[in-house]
């Protein structure tokens, strides 16, 4: 049994975190941190956990995590580089659900997130929690950078294509639709679902800070830089991300060549679902942490279009963090999650 606390527990993923938390038989939770809700039950602002969740909502402080084994972070970018140096120091394991550590290159992370970092001396500490491809790593580290959502529904389906060559590594085109949960609780009036509904919008085009987070975890994975556009959509409902992926075959290959290949890495991964046959939906994978990855090959053109359907929330969050979280304690990585 561990104890963990969660810094941010009042907004989405933080929220989806806990109910997956409380499920989980190996763990305790110990304390739950928000700003503007703190003094409050969880209860009163979150009326699902009544009757499953009794406690009060504190602000955080290092000194009251002394009896936690991991903390959790779900803040927006830019809080979590304030409070993780405090809490390595007092010998605590972290799990960042925001971008701060996801790149290892500050003057990246400065560029496309628009602000210094100021804990750049523990960077090469975070290890990029990608279960699927960091396995060992993850198993070890004090410091998981917990994926984003875009990029989790990008690079799982991209990487093996890459590390095999079997793609041409230039040119790849990715269009991602995401609810529009994914934009956080604080967010901007444009955000909202009364401006989304009837509607679909492309946003922070060539500027999105998923972009070099896609990139540099696709070199380091693959060995091969790639050249992509990657365009964010925002789509009229609550919840999930479906990514549609273009890119040119180097090589002659039918599906079940390119279904081996995918077999080959993700055979015994047990949240990734590929098909030769299906297209992917949201409304499959929305509530759970699977990936699915389908994928079809057109060889008169020599191209090939993949896509995948992740909960953004889940897989591209919560789900992905307790995945992390199982694999650093030496749970079976589905606990709490099938």
């Amino acid at each position: 049994m561990i104890s963990v606390s969660v810094i941010g527990a009042s907004g989405y993923s933080g929220a989806e975190l806990i109910k997956l938390l409380v499920k989980h038989p190996g763990v305790r939770i110990d304390k739950l941190f928000a700003h503007t809700s703190a003094g409050k039950k969880l209860a009163d602002i979150m009326p699902s956990f009544n009757k499953t969740l009794d406690v009060v909502l504190e602000s955080y402080s290092v000194e009251s995590i002394t009896k936690s084994d991991l903390v959790f972070i779900a803040l927006p970018s830019g809080e979590a580089m304030n409070l993780v140096p405090g809490i390595l120091s007092a010998g605590k394991r972290v799990i960042d659900l925001g971008g701060d550590f996801r790149l290892q290159d500050t003057s990246l992370y400065e560029r496309y997130y628009k602000r210094t970092h100021s804990a750049s001396t523990i960077l090469k500490q975070a290890v990029y929690g990608l279960p699927e491809w960091n396995f060992s790593q993850i198993k070890s580290a004090a410091l998981i950078a917990n994926p984003g959502c875009y990029p989790t529904s990008a690079i799982l389906p991209l990487a093996p294509l890459l590390k095999e060559g079997v793609i041409k590594p230039k040119g790849i085109a990715v269009s991602s639709l995401s609810g529009v949960s994914g934009a956080g609780k604080s967010t901007s009036v444009d955000m909202s679902f009364a401006e989304v509904n009837e509607s679909v919008r492309a946003y922070k085009v060539g500027v999105h800070q998923h972009l070099p987070e896609i990139r540099t975890i696709l070199k380091m994975l693959s060995g091969v830089p790639p050249s992509l556009s990657f365009v964010p959509h925002l789509l009229p409902i609550t919840r999930g991300i479906y990514t549609t992926i273009y890119a040119t075959l180097l090589k002659q290959l039918d599906d079940q060549a390119i279904l081996a290949i995918y077999e080959k890495y993700y055979g015994k991964a047990p949240f990734v679902r590929i098909s030769a046959s299906a297209i992917p939906e949201i409304k499959n994978v929305n509530y759970t942490n699977f990936i699915d990855i389908g994928f079809r090959v057109n060889q008169e053109d020599g191209q090939i279009v993949v896509l995948s359907a992740i909960d953004n929330l889940i897989k591209g969050a919560a789900g992905q963090a307790v995945q992390n979280m199982n694999i650093m304690f030496g749970f079976g990585e589905t606990e709490g999650l099938k």
